[in-house]
């Protein structure tokens, strides 16, 4: 199990470092929120992979709540960048 956990979280780190990369060469605003949102989201998994092998809850805990706030933030930053239109 160990081994699947530190894999999961080599590979969001990949993902997150691809990410930083991509947030220098994107094109557009709406590109980059996009790209931080992965970033945010590949560290809330690094955190609940962390979580998982410390069988820690409170870090779980922490976590679910940054997700919950990641997806918040999303929403409202998209309403931002359409200037309010649906």
């Amino acid at each position: 199990m160990t081994v699947i956990i530190w894999g999961t979280v080599a590979l969001l780190a990949t993902a997150a470092l691809l990410g930083l990369v991509q947030v220098m060469t994107a094109p557009n605003d709406a590109s980059r929120a996009v790209v931080g949102d992965l970033i945010y989201f590949c560290a809330v998994g690094i955190f609940i992979m962390i979580a998982l092998e410390y069988e820690s809850v409170v870090i779980f805990d922490v976590a679910s709540v940054a997700a919950l706030l990641g997806i918040l933030a999303t929403i409202a930053l998209s309403r931002i960048l359409t200037r309010g239109r649906r």
